[in-house]
């Protein structure tokens, strides 16, 4: 034995111990050797060494072979215990045997000594060396079937043999399912054959596989795995399993991609972010140039009225342009803001579509473009509710957009009553019929890889487009906003009828058909008569207005009728303007002012004047000036800027004469 043996020997007779560590050593045995003649002694040397064998005389005085095998089995169950003893007999060797004892030696018979010491302790260190396998097979056990990750063994042909919990647990299958069913169970078929034949040729040359696969539950739904793939070699070296470690990595997957996509995002904002700011530049700097620079050339002298004209024409143009741009601009952000408003009125579409017609036709006739109109209903059933302005501005882009990108062929406006597609169990509809509007051109057409963006803010058709067309990029997404605040939607489609090798797009939108039945009663509409200004009588009139500028530009328009001319700068002159003048017939009360702002003078006012007439003009064109400037106090609203014919209608609203 290369191991040195630690004995206990439990013994009270010294020639006796003396002759078994004699016979141990002829016998070439390593061992230390510890000597017990009492309990007391045997109790310690158990308990303060590590003893690998016992050798224990029968009868002790005070002791008994017996009470030590008892102790021994008790509380030190693999330490082999051999009885040897001279007053032993057969009955009570084999009642020791069967009470635990592992061997017995008569002491006239100590030739069986050595081979007895042999077998008990080889017996000990096998059974030692099992439990510790056993032990150590039972905690890989554990961790195999307790581990979070999932953990598949196959034969060499790929069949599965086992399938730990987790792998149950996480694909849905059974173990009865899985059990000598092919890996591919589990598979989406995703990779390639040529990606299986270098996984199977790395592990079949006894190399490890990492990868990862995209994978299907039992109930269809998928996830995303890591996994590690190696051989299991016996003891030859031979193949004869594989081992398969994966780890379920769904939500990592997906935060990557979500970040990956929030990155990308980012990136198309600051990109779109400078874009836009290039394109603001552009478009307000193209209107203003054209704006001051003919202003400038209208001081130069010797002008010719024509010339003038001209000029005038141009500056009024690029007022228009650039006015465009900041109301496209207020109302992105009202939408964004959720200050968008419906305000549903009885509307003749026909009448609308019309008007936008008769709008774009000079237009369309400058440009050598046909301009069509097709309605589908009669006027007395084209008279439905929605919100009017909402409906002409869609409509508005929408043509405006079909000049702008159109160099020659046709441009059709119109729409269609359809009827509701979501039907309920009897058969009749639970959803109103809709309106479906269309405008058809024949343009530059929108590419397929545009497709997503025309809709989005600061976009359009391409990216070119957008520095060989003016614009801000922001009409369909507006479009698209109040089509859908109407309860429709907006899509568009190639035009079909375009030839071989043209182009042409035709947006649609929908709206619910809420139609308005009409009285058959005759109905005289109350109009105004605003043919001449001769019927308005003289007026005194204050303006409210702290910007020069566009104070003058109130009082030049204001001449064509009798009038005679206050002028205030902030709320408290115009308090102090009132007390003097007490007969004053209309206020146009700018809203922002200093020292006390429009709706503060209002409420000032009302408390001692409730029949003057006080009309809001204000550069605020958001969501709810209306309203609040009313509840202030006042008759009527302006949005600046304010044209000859709004100061026109208001002024003949509450002061004309002859008024039916």
């Amino acid at each position: 034995m290369e191991s040195i043996i630690q004995l206990l020997h439990l013994e009270d007779n010294p020639a006796d111990s003396m002759l078994v560590q004699s016979l141990l050593k002829k016998a070439n045995i390593s061992f230390d050797y510890f000597l017990a003649d009492n309990e007391e002694d045997y109790l310690f040397i158990l308990r303060n060494h590590k003893i690998d064998l016992v050798l224990s005389d029968y009868h002790l005085p005070g002791y008994s072979g017996a009470e030590a095998l008892l102790f021994a089995r008790n509380n030190y169950p693999n330490i082999p215990f051999v009885f040897l003893s001279g007053t032993m007999g057969e009955e009570v060797a084999i009642e020791s045997l069967l009470n635990g004892a592992t061997d017995y030696v008569l002491k006239n018979k100590m030739e069986r000594l050595i081979p007895a010491v042999y077998r008990a302790y080889k017996e000990a260190q096998e059974t030692k060396a099992r439990q510790k396998a056993e032990n150590e097979l039972r905690k890989l056990s554990r961790a195999v079937e307790q581990s979070p990750n999932s953990v598949v063994i196959t034969d060499t042909e790929g069949r599965i043999e086992y399938a730990n919990p987790a792998t149950l647990k996480l694909t849905g299958y059974t173990s009865e399912e899985a059990i000598g069913k092919n890996p591919r169970i589990f598979s989406t078929h995703e990779k390639t054959r040529e990606e299986y034949s270098s996984l199977w040729e790395t592990i079949s040359s006894g190399k490890e596989w990492i990868g990862e696969f995209h994978n299907k539950k039992k109930n269809g739904e998928l996830y995303w795995e890591s996994a590690s793939i190696s051989p299991i070699f016996d003891e030859n070296g031979i193949i004869t399993h594989y081992l398969a470690i994966k780890k379920d990595i769904t939500e990592s997957k997906q935060l990557t991609t979500d970040l990956i996509k929030a990155k990308e995002k980012a990136e198309e904002s600051d990109r779109l972010k400078t874009a836009f700011l290039a394109n603001m530049s552009h478009e307000i700097r193209t209107p203003m140039n054209g704006i001051l620079g003919f202003a400038a050339l209208l001081k130069e002298p010797e002008l010719s009225g024509i010339q003038q004209q001209e000029y005038i024409r141009i500056i009024e143009k690029s007022g228009a342009r650039m006015l465009n741009i900041i109301n496209d601009i207020i109302s992105i952000s009202k939408i964004e803001s959720g200050q968008t408003d419906l305000l549903y009125s009885e509307t003749n579409v026909n009448e609308q579509v019309k008007y936008l017609y008769d709008f774009f036709m000079p237009e369309a006739e400058q440009k050598g473009l046909h301009l069509y109109l097709k309605n589908s209903l009669p006027d007395s059933k084209a008279i439905v509710k929605t919100d009017k302005e909402k409906l002409t501005a869609v409509l508005t882009n929408l043509i405006k957009n079909a000049v702008k990108f159109t160099k020659q062929g046709s441009i059709t406006v119109g729409y269609k009553l359809k009827p509701s597609k979501l039907l309920v169990d009897d058969g009749t509809t639970d959803e109103p019929d809709v309106l479906e509007f269309f405008v058809k051109d024949t343009g530059v057409g929108i590419s397929q890889q545009n497709k997503e963006i025309v809709f989005e803010r600061f976009r359009q058709g391409s990216e070119s487009l957008t520095r060989n067309y003016e614009g801000a990029g922001l009409g369909l997404s507006i479009s698209k906003a109040y089509v859908e605040l109407l309860g429709g939607r907006i899509w568009f489609e190639p035009n079909p009828e375009v030839k071989p090798g043209e182009n042409g797009s035709v947006f649609f939108f929908s709206i619910p058909y809420l139609p308005v039945l009409q009285k058959q009663d005759n109905i005289t509409n109350t109009k105004l008569n605003i043919k001449s200004v001769d019927m308005i009588k003289p007026l005194k009139i204050l303006i409210s207005e702290d910007d020069e500028t566009s104070d003058l530009l109130i009082a030049i328009m204001l001449r064509k009728f009798d009038t005679e001319i206050l002028h205030a700068k902030t709320g408290i002159e115009v308090l102090g303007i009132l007390q003097e003048n007490p007969d004053v017939d209309m206020i146009l009360m700018d809203i922002q002012m200093p020292e006390m702002n429009g709706y503060e003078a209002t409420r000032e006012i009302r408390k001692f004047n409730t029949e003057i007439v006080i009309v809001a003009q204000t550069a605020y064109a958001l969501s709810g000036e209306r309203e609040k400037a009313m509840a202030a106090g006042c008759n009527d609203y302006f949005a600046k800027p304010i044209d000859q014919n709004m100061l026109n209608e208001v002024i003949l609203k509450y002061f004309n004469e002859k008024t039916v």
